[in-house]
This record gives C-alpha cells, structure tokens and sequence, in this order.
C-alpha cells in the first residue's frame, strides 16, 4: 500500500483519497473476484450438457434449452437481476419449503446466482458452436471404434471443441469480471458499489479513476493468463 501511495503521488494524484478509500476498494474488489470466481467455473460446468442437450438432445431439451439462452442472452443482466433479487421473495414460502430460500435471501448470493445462469446461457453457445466446428469425420471414425455417444463427446469432441473455445471462453470470463459491476445496485458491497461510497463521502471523482484502473489491472492480468494458456493448449493439440 505504501507503494501505491507514493506512486500516486509522484503522478499527481491524491495519495491521501487513496490512503483513505484504497483498504474499502481492496476489499470491493475481494467480493468482485468472488462473484466471478463462482460464476465462471459453475457456467462452464453447466454449460457443457446444456450444450450437448441442445444439439443432441430430443425436441423438448432442445426446445428448452433454446428458451434458457435465448432469454439470458436476449434480457439485459440488470433485468436478470432484478428479477432473481426481488422476484424470488414472492417465492418465499415454497423456497423455504425445498430449503434453499438462504440463497436468495442474501443479495450476494442472488448476484451469483444471476451470473452464473447469465454466463452458462454465453458458455453454452459458444460450446455449442465449438462442438459444431468439429469435423464430421472425428465422429465417424469414434463410431468405427465402438465408442458411445458419451464417450465420443468425452475422448473425442469435448477436448477438440474446447481449444476451438478457447479465445471466446476468454471474451466472456473478461466480460463477466465487468458484468460484476452491476451487484453493486442490490447492496452487495463489490468494486463499484465500494467506489460509490468513496465518492459519496468525499465527493472526489478520482475513487473512480482507482476503481476503473483496478478493474484494468485485473482485466489485464486474465487476458495474458488466458493467451499463454491457450497457446500451450493449441501447440499441444497440434503435436
């Protein structure tokens, strides 16, 4: 931190607002990496037989997993959210009955809970669309060797659409981390919201200069992660 504070003030910006807020946006920023953290790797899982179940799966699946994305990638993620945190409650009494009202009773939850349907419904299609740039002839030659339907999607398509995925899965998790943002409007203390206080209190926009510049860093940090990942999976794959 006290780097940061002199570094700050060798450029001309307010060490003491950072002295001051920097702690609370840390820690926004904990809650923000948290929701993403949850969000990310529960979409992907989901997302994988909500894919197969749209390009294999009978009519109804289809049909239904078509309706799933089409509104979580059709509505706005504030909408999504609004819906999930307010609409529930009219729920109350039945979800207490299954014993999962805890969820949405506590607004981080329901912004968790929004998010990682929001992202299962992007990682889906994108999965979908890996799986369908899978040459033809990958699954005759698995039906030549006697391999299942579940086994040619586990052995044979599933590892080959994953590197297809790989750049777009990368989009969506750098898209996701800004997505965040908006838990903020429902009281869950992340980034922004903890941006927002700053400047309630000390009516300086610069918290939001630090809050964006955060954002940036960890935006910055996941793209190069990403690339170097995916180029050590791609040249494996190519061996």
């Amino acid at each position: 931190m006290e780097t940061a504070l002199a570094a700050a003030s060798w450029i001309g910006l307010d060490a003491d607002l950072l002295g001051r807020y920097g702690p609370n946006l840390l820690q926004g920023l904990g809650v923000t990496l948290s929701l993403v953290a949850i969000a990310v790797p529960i979409g992907f899982m989901l997302a994988w037989p909500l894919a197969i179940a749209r390009l294999d799966g009978p009519a109804p699946a289809r049909a239904a997993v078509a309706a799933f994305t089409g509104f979580f990638r059709g509505t706005p993620v504030l909408c999504q959210l609004f819906l999930i945190y307010y609409g529930t409650g009219q729920f109350r009494h039945a979800l207490t009955d299954v014993g999962i009202w805890w969820i949405f009773r506590e607004a981080f939850w329901c912004a968790a809970v929004t998010l990682t349907l929001n992202t299962a419904a992007y990682q889906a299609e994108i999965i979908r669309g890996a799986l369908k740039s899978v040459p033809a002839g990958q699954v005759e030659a698995a039906q030549a060797l006697g391999l299942t339907r579940l086994q040619t999607y586990r052995l044979v398509l599933g590892p080959q659409a994953l590197v297809l995925a790989l750049r777009p899965l990368g989009n969506e998790l750098v898209l996701m981390i800004k997505a965040s943002s908006i838990a903020s409007v429902i009281t869950v203390v992340d980034l922004m919201s903890a941006a927002k206080r700053a400047f309630s209190a000390s009516l300086d926009f610069e918290v939001y200069v630090w809050a964006a510049t955060l954002y940036l860093i960890v935006v910055e940090i996941v793209r190069r992660v990403w690339n170097a990942m995916e180029r050590r999976l791609t040249r494996r794959a190519a061996a």
